[in-house]
């Protein structure tokens, strides 16, 4: 009754089961000592000596839950009487509130949530199956007094995890419903009904996270790391980071630029193919940083001439978002880009800040920079993608609203050699430590 623990004969705890089982019926007497006894034999003149067997377990019980204040024992085991053809014989029964007994606190709190709407019913149906400890009555299970009760809790519990399922499907938590359908399946393997409602969960969960191959959001931010399989000019709702290299060449001639390149797409999917309207919006952009150099046209026969810093990070306006062009790879005289680590780390330090100063705190999704033409060799996959992942994490220790969403988007070439396991166990390690200090 106060979480004191209280120790009774097996005798008593096989008595006070049969009360719990009885479900606040009154039980004769005879009827408790037959079943708690397990009486087969009724043997002349013995029914006072049984009565009194029972009448001793009982004062025991009331003794026990007297503990929890005088009177109890008499106010939750109360005697009554029954008439009957050879006169009254005397009951027993528990007198409990909901709250003092937990099957009876499940009953109620799952009742309520039937009747009540998705948010409610949430609540209320997590504080019900917390009350579950496995089997009710396991000590007498098997008993034929026992059945109705435990068939009773057992089919409430199913109803309750059906009605747990709809409820977080109606809020459209299906990760929160697929745990609890996968939980009533696996505990009805023949149910047909939970199957179906467990491949309706599963499907709608692959409907709504799509290609999502990775989602953490960090501790005490409102900030995701999501890394996506798909087209980065497919991220309709999200600002794009584009590499370029120093010259910030754009017209996509398969000499200069790749056609195929995820530049060249930049003018074929959001400039109609015309690069010289990206050109015109990177020189206003640029004209407030200072050239590094101008090259010859002897010396750079193709292309543009002027090159700027490396991590040089431009925002060229599209429609109502941004388009970040980043300077991470130097295009040399001979056409060819490249880029080492160190530049590749600097230029996406320099991303972060122009992100959170023009970015509308609106997500941001980047490709793989460093796994195109300008192939930063000396890092794998795995590793271009932690760096990306690790510089955005630590910009957060200087401005905690650079984006609520980092979005990696990976090609299905990229995705074949990189180990996402990886970067998830770097960002819980990242949730572990103290919060960065620049």
């Amino acid at each position: 009754m106060d979480g004191t623990p209280v120790r009774l004969t097996p005798l008593t705890t096989r008595l006070l089961l049969r009360l719990v089982a009885a479900e606040g019926e009154p039980i004769t007497a005879r009827q408790l000592y037959r079943d708690v006894w397990q009486q087969t034999v009724q043997l002349p003149r013995q029914d006072q000596r049984n009565r009194n067997e029972v009448q001793k377990r009982i004062l025991e019980l009331r003794r026990a839950l007297d503990l929890a204040g005088p009177g109890q024992g008499t106010r939750i085991v109360p005697t009554g009487q029954l008439p009957t053809a050879r006169g009254a014989e005397s009951t027993y029964r528990l007198a409990l509130d909901p709250g003092e007994l937990d099957s009876a606190e499940f009953t109620r709190l799952v009742g309520e949530a039937l009747r009540a709407a998705p948010a409610t019913a949430v609540r209320l149906l997590d504080e019900a199956l917390a009350l579950w400890r496995g089997t009710p009555l396991t000590e007498v299970r098997d008993e034929d007094f026992a059945a109705v009760a435990v068939g009773r809790l057992v089919r409430l519990r199913e109803s309750a995890l059906r009605a747990l399922v709809e409820a977080h499907s109606a809020l459209g938590r299906w990760d929160l419903a697929l745990p609890v359908a996968e939980l009533a399946a696996r505990e009805r393997p023949d149910d047909p009904e939970a199957a179906a409602a467990l491949a309706r969960v599963d499907a709608r969960l692959r409907e709504q996270h799509g290609d999502v191959l990775l989602r953490h959001t960090l501790r005490g931010l409102r900030v995701d790391v999501v890394v996506v399989r798909g087209d980065l000019f497919d991220q309709d709702d999200a600002n794009l980071v584009v590499g370029f290299s120093d010259t910030f060449d754009t017209e996509p001639d398969d000499v200069v630029i790749s056609r195929e390149s995820v530049q060249g797409q930049l003018v074929d999917r959001l400039f109609d193919g015309r690069h010289r309207q990206l050109d015109e919006r990177l020189r206003r952009g640029l004209k407030d940083i200072a050239p590094l150099a101008t090259e010859s046209m002897r010396a750079k026969r193709r292309g543009r001439r002027t090159r700027y810093p490396i991590g040089t990070a431009v925002p060229v306006p599209v429609g109502n978002r941004w388009v970040f062009a980043l300077a991470y790879s130097r295009l040399g005289n001979d056409l060819r880009a490249r880029s080492a680590p160190a530049d590749l780390r600097l230029s996406l330090e320099r991303l972060w800040p122009a992100v959170a100063l023009h970015g509308r705190f609106k997500p941001v999704a980047i490709p793989l920079i460093g796994s195109g033409l300008a192939r930063v060799v000396e890092l794998d996959r795995t590793q271009l993608l932690l760096a990306i992942v690790e510089t955005f994490t630590r910009s957060l220790a200087d401005d905690p609203a650079v984006s609520p969403e980092l979005r990696i988007v990976l090609r299905g070439e990229d995705l074949e050699r990189t180990d996402l396991t990886a970067v998830e166990e770097f960002l819980r390690k990242s949730d572990e430590q103290p919060p960065l200090t620049s």
